[in-house]
């Protein structure tokens, strides 16, 4: 994974049993000079460019996986940019050689072969100078775990940060349950250290798949593949929040309204346009404790001033009372 590379050809060593497997794959029997074979380390159990790493037991499912599968150039899947294919695969350990965090260091191995023909000569010459060298390939996981808190690193229960340390650990994931093997492809400038992976992250079960772990995930500013069922979710959800947040504005309009016809009607020497200023900057909470203030003070009994030195004499005395109108 951090380090993808062609290691050696063995144009002259193609044994009997490698054109029998080889042979596995053709219409017509090839012979030696028929093919050209190189080996390359596909991915191995190291920290890469991400922060990511797969398990050794994931190097032993995509050793099954990547056999029968095709080389291709920039991941591009054109049938007609199919360039080699892999017939063997094989997980190795080298001695002496240590991972970032100390294990015993594993690789994945494969061999593939091109078809000796005017059209692959090119590329073979450049396989064998090391023009052509870095490759990264292509899989998917069901499992994306923290090494901090061994929570799936995309969901809400994980609030870490892979690059990052949190007591001196660092914090990566570990990509586990590998469920399907793509291609490897050649390029020329590899997205990560040394020729990484290009790796597809799916939940194993989709359908329930909760959007705060899909918004988390797009927030986490790396490349996310969604399946089918997420962008559906994900374009449900939008459509939501378009439909309150319209709701939300017309609710807004008619506070304001509601606001300002009070305000103009408590004083009405200030000019509307002022209290309109005013208005358009307020919150919705603070339109609706000035309408809930209004209405209030609406609702108040008037003190009726009404001819008389107290109360009692209110209902006694034989003058009209009708200066006023309520």
């Amino acid at each position: 994974m951090k380090k993808g590379t062609i290691i050696k050809s063995a144009e002259s060593t193609v044994s009997v049993e490698d054109l029998k497997l080889i042979n596995g794959y053709t219409r017509r029997e090839l012979t030696e000079n028929d093919v050209y074979t190189f080996s390359v380390v596909l991915c191995d159990n190291d920290i890469d460019r991400d922060f990511e790493r797969f398990t050794v037991e994931s190097l032993f499912e995509l050793e099954k996986l990547f056999v029968g599968k095709t080389g291709i150039f920039d991941h591009n899947p054109k049938a007609l940019n199919q360039t080699a294919r892999i017939y063997s695969c094989y997980v190795e350990s080298v001695e002496s050689k240590k991972t970032f965090t100390g294990d015993d260091y594993f690789r994945l191995v494969a061999k593939a072969y091109i078809p000796k023909c005017e059209k692959n000569e090119d590329i073979i010459l450049a396989l064998d100078s090391g023009i052509i060298k870095e490759v990264s390939v292509g899989c998917a996981v069901k499992n994306n775990s923290c090494s901090i808190c061994c929570n799936d690193i995309h969901s809400v229960n994980c609030t870490h940060t892979k690059g990052q340390y949190y007591n001196n650990k660092l914090c990566f994931s570990e990509l586990s349950d590998v469920f399907d093997a793509y291609e490897f492809s050649f390029v020329a400038i590899p997205a990560q250290k040394n020729a990484g992976v290009i790796k597809s992250y799916q939940n194993f079960n989709e359908e329930n798949k909760d959007m705060k772990d899909i918004l988390k995930a797009l927030e986490s500013k790396e490349k996310v593949t969604l399946s089918d069922s997420s962008c559906k979710k994900l374009l449900t959800y939008i459509n939501e929040l378009e439909i309150e947040a319209c709701d939300g504005r017309l609710y807004k309009e008619s506070l304001k309204k509601s606001v300002l016809k009070s305000m103009s009607l408590e004083s009405p020497e200030i000019s509307v346009d002022t209290f309109k200023g005013i208005v358009d900057k307020l919150s919705i909470e603070e339109l609706k404790a000035l309408q809930k203030g209004y209405k209030k003070s609406a609702k108040e009994e008037p003190i009726l001033q009404l001819k008389g030195s107290n109360k009692e004499k209110i209902g006694k005395t034989t003058e009209k009372n009708n200066q006023f109108t309520i």
